[in-house]
């Protein structure tokens, strides 16, 4: 294991992703949505699926949730449930988007009444963290506008920090709220928590118990997340990543399948910011699986984060400060870019059979005959998806 020395290994040992209970239902474009043989048909199968990607890779020790779609009758159960499948409950994931009330918005909306249920809403979410025992709220928020006029966009945010404001107010003392942003899709003129400037604005009127949840698919083509990345550690407010990639839009593909490059940048910074292996800063998938299998299409998401890590952490930070410093620019690429380019999947393959893991946990996982064990065995009810 020589590509990677025993301090890299060391902090990788710790390293946690969790995954979206989400990506294991049906999913497709705005036109379709896709069935697949086997896919969960509540959270408890969902729960079942996400714990054989962590039984194959260590990687994903927690299943985050989202409400309504994962509603269930006796949270403790479903806790239960994780535990003795070697999994816990994570974050709790917020919907406003889908209620036809939510039409002109939610949070933000003009009518006070709907604003009020879309905060409860969000309390009730609460409810379920206490049930969880979860620390953070996601909250993404469709809002905005289609055309010049249709709304007043200063009162939208005025409206949207007072109803941040009071379900701040509801959370417990070990709490979090995380404000997503997203700067187009469903609204096309304006949205009203399109970059990371208006959620840091939101949040940092809140309190210490508000961070902003970083998407890597929820920026314009060029953007430079890591410099983003880089603020959002050095004003303390990063609270999570959604990790996944996209081509176009928000794709919502498997991270590092777009531009690996990018993903290397952005774990860089990460870890030059302190965020690596940091309690603040939580390492998440949102990704939704198409056309391939979901259960090795999540093995395979947190394989590209944990080899882009491990290629982060061999940068020699000393030489290429140093290079830095004495401003020779083509040094200090070639450090950067000889630490992308070192090959670390032999080492890891090596390093999980010490730890007792497959070398290659797709293979293993594709050897083992569960998705055509959950194909047989789940007939009949209604598969998970959009919406369920």
């Amino acid at each position: 294991m020589s590509t990677i020395p025993s301090t890299v290994l060391d902090q990788l040992e710790l390293q946690s992703i969790e995954l979206p209970s989400w990506a294991f239902g049906n999913s497709g474009t705005r036109f379709k949505v896709f069935a697949t043989p086997g896919t969960p048909r509540d959270p408890y199968e969902k729960i079942a699926d996400a714990a054989q990607v962590h039984a194959y890779t260590a990687l994903a020790p927690t299943v985050a949730l989202h409400i309504p779609w994962d509603k269930v009758d006796s949270y403790d159960d479903l806790r239960r449930h994780a535990e003795d499948h070697g999994v816990a409950l994570g974050t709790i994931n917020s919907n406003t988007f889908q209620d036809d009330d939510y039409k002109f918005g939610a949070l933000t909306h003009e009518d006070a009444a709907v604003r009020q249920k879309a905060i409860d809403h969000h309390f009730e979410c609460i409810d379920v963290m206490h049930a969880t025992g979860s620390r953070d709220l996601k909250i993404w928020l469709a809002e905005g506008s289609n055309y010049p006029g249709q709304a007043d966009m200063r009162g939208r945010q005025d409206r949207l920090h007072e109803s941040l404001a009071t379900i701040y107010e509801r959370l417990g003392d070990e709490q979090r709220l995380v404000l997503e942003y997203k700067f187009f899709e469903p609204a096309f003129y304006h949205t009203d928590v399109p970059d990371w400037g208006t959620s840091y604005a939101q949040v940092a009127s809140l309190g210490d118990k508000a961070k902003v949840c970083l998407d890597t698919g929820h920026h314009a083509p060029g953007t430079n997340i890591e410099f983003i990345v880089m603020q959002l550690l050095r004003l303390g407010k990063l609270g999570s990543f959604d990790f996944n990639s996209r081509f176009y839009a928000d794709d919502d593909l498997i991270v590092g399948a777009a531009d690996p490059f990018q993903l290397f940048r952005i774990i860089f910074e990460v870890i030059r910011g302190g965020g690596f292996n940091h309690p603040d800063v939580a390492f998440m998938l949102d990704q939704c699986h198409n056309i391939e299998d979901k259960i090795p299409g999540q093995i395979r998401s947190v394989l590209n984060v944990q080899e882009m890590t491990a290629r982060a952490l061999l940068v020699d930070t000393d030489a290429l400060r140093e290079a830095q410093v004495s401003g020779d620019v083509l040094e200090a690429n070639r450090i950067f870019m000889d630490a992308f380019y070192t090959d670390v999947r032999p080492a890891l393959a090596e390093w999980r059979e010490s730890r007792g893991l497959p070398a290659d946990p797709m293979q293993a996982f594709a050897a083992s005959g569960y998705l055509a064990k959950i194909a047989a065995h789940r007939v009949g009810g209604v598969q998970a998806g959009w919406g369920a």
